[in-house]
């Protein structure tokens, strides 16, 4: 989601834009404002993490596609391993499928960039890994240091006041009772 600047909320004004949606839109700017002060939490707590011997982006596309062991090794050759912020937002949704093949070590680099391009709006939904499938298998994220759960945990809670994430508010909601509490269990 884009959120609105103060700039498009007066232009709407100007615009004769009803009274509710010029109300609604300022709610979102504010919420855009949330989001980049998460974004700004999420950087500090993952700002020193490379991506070590564990599973890169393209090469975890690999795996997804059973390929084999030289392709992976070819594919691993054009992942970023030093800084995630240097990943496109494109190459990021584009191998949004990653997520599902991250080892610990990959997933403790990666997590950061799927965050933040969640939350400045351009992400393709990375819910699922930290709400639905942490059921499944919790071992990606046993990396993690305290810092960095509690980052996740407050993109969770950025999560469940919006309504638009209705669908998963009772998923994001047992997640966080039971795996993302801060200090783990």
């Amino acid at each position: 989601m884009k959120y609105p600047t103060a700039e498009e909320i007066a232009e709407m004004k100007v615009c004769g834009y009803e009274a509710e949606t010029i109300r609604l839109a300022g709610q979102q700017m504010e919420r855009g404002k949330e989001a980049m002060k998460l974004c700004g939490i999420i950087e500090t707590a993952f700002h020193d993490v490379k991506l070590g011997t564990g599973i890169g982006l393209h090469e975890a596309l690999g795996l997804d596609d059973y390929a084999n062991a030289a392709t992976c090794a070819a594919y691993r050759e054009k992942d970023e391993k030093e800084d995630w912020r240097r990943i496109a937002a494109e190459e990021l949704n584009g191998c949004h499928s990653s997520l599902s093949f991250f080892d610990a070590e990959g997933m403790r680099f990666h997590l950061p960039a799927f965050l933040i391009l969640e939350l400045q709006g351009f992400g393709m939904g990375i819910t699922f890994h930290l709400a639905h499938a942490i059921v499944v298998d919790q071992t990606k994220f046993s990396l993690l240091s305290p810092e960095q759960r509690l980052s996740v945990r407050m993109f969770l809670l950025f999560l469940l006041r919006d309504p638009g994430e209705s669908f998963d508010h009772p998923h994001i909601q047992h997640a966080l009772d039971f795996y993302w509490v801060c200090p783990p269990s």
